[in-house]
């Protein structure tokens, strides 16, 4: 995320939360940094080159979107979130 968002978010919450809301905000991020269990695992080159020839086997076999399906398919989510949203008021 770049230093411009991060300064956006920071702003917002300093304008929406009370102090003891930031403090419970800052007290999770920080343990939940200090955790470090939602770190990301690097790949092996070997997990890398596997996910590699299962995306070529894929493509030859026609298993791809393009991206007018992929748009397409958000796009119905989407009417339908609204659509769901609208019956529940």
């Amino acid at each position: 995320m770049s230093e411009a968002t991060l300064n956006n978010l920071l702003e917002y919450l300093y304008d929406t939360l009370t102090p003891s809301n930031m403090l419970w905000v800052a007290e999770h991020l920080t343990e939940h940094a200090r955790n470090g269990k939602d770190a990301l695992k690097p790949y092996t080159i070997e997990e890398i080159n596997a996910r590699i020839d299962q995306s070529e086997r894929d493509s030859a076999e026609g298993k791809v979107y393009d991206f007018d399906d992929v748009m397409r398919e958000l796009e119905e989510e989407f009417a339908l979130e609204e659509l769901e949203m609208a019956e529940a008021v």
